[in-house]
């Protein structure tokens, strides 16, 4: 735990043009059925069983506190990212952030800062037990059980880019100079868009998910 700090920088909700449910899930399925990514599939189908839209992000963290390694290498490769205490962050964490979502896994304040990875997230928002811990660098005084003030979500690591996609590879495309990235947003927890998504894992080198 211990990453996701927008304070510290230590470790978006765009749903699908319209178009038929029946050729956006026909898609999904055929990019994650495929061996290991059926357990990703089977979130994707029960978000669309639920009516609602799968998303996508950009999670930024700090390789030294925590890396896209250290996901895969923590039990069932999954982890709570915990430690936001930026309001509009959290409040991605809070109320857009849902199971089934992807994530761009970003390493920041490093001298080549990249997306590295891909990962999901399985479990949506609920209160940041960090917050109410003493011990904790992400301890908040003013967070209580019964009003827990920040969020986290779990995300489970998915597969590494073939290859890495740059800070700069990302401001030199022009097809993604409105992400928040490029406009030098400093959030953490960041929307990103279908067609950003899909260009971003193209320039890495991978179509699945």
């Amino acid at each position: 735990g211990g990453f996701g700090s927008d304070k510290k920088s230590k470790k978006g909700r765009d749903v699908y043009p319209d178009r038929s449910e029946y050729i956006r899930i026909k898609r999904d399925i055929a990019y994650v059925v495929p061996g290991r990514h059926f357990q990703l599939f089977r979130s994707v189908l029960g978000s669309y069983l639920q009516g609602t839209s799968m998303n996508y992000w950009l999670f930024k963290t700090e390789p030294d506190c925590f890396s896209f390694d250290s996901l895969k290498n923590r039990p069932g490769m999954t982890e709570p990212w915990d430690g936001v205490r930026n309001f509009q962050a959290r409040n991605f964490l809070r109320d857009s952030v849902s199971v089934g979502d992807l994530v761009l896994f970003y390493h920041s304040n490093i001298p080549e800062p990249a997306v590295v990875g891909l990962a999901e997230v399985v479990r949506a928002g609920y209160p940041d037990i960090t917050a109410l811990n003493p011990n904790s660098e992400h301890f908040d005084p003013k967070a209580s059980v019964d009003k827990p003030i920040w969020y986290m979500v779990d995300v489970r690591y998915v597969k590494p880019l073939p290859r890495i996609v740059t800070l700069e590879n990302i401001k030199q495309n022009l097809l993604l100079g409105d992400m928040p990235l490029v406009k030098r947003s400093r959030l953490s927890i960041q929307p990103v868009t279908e067609d950003e998504w899909h260009i971003i894992l193209a320039m890495g080198g991978t179509t699945i998910p």
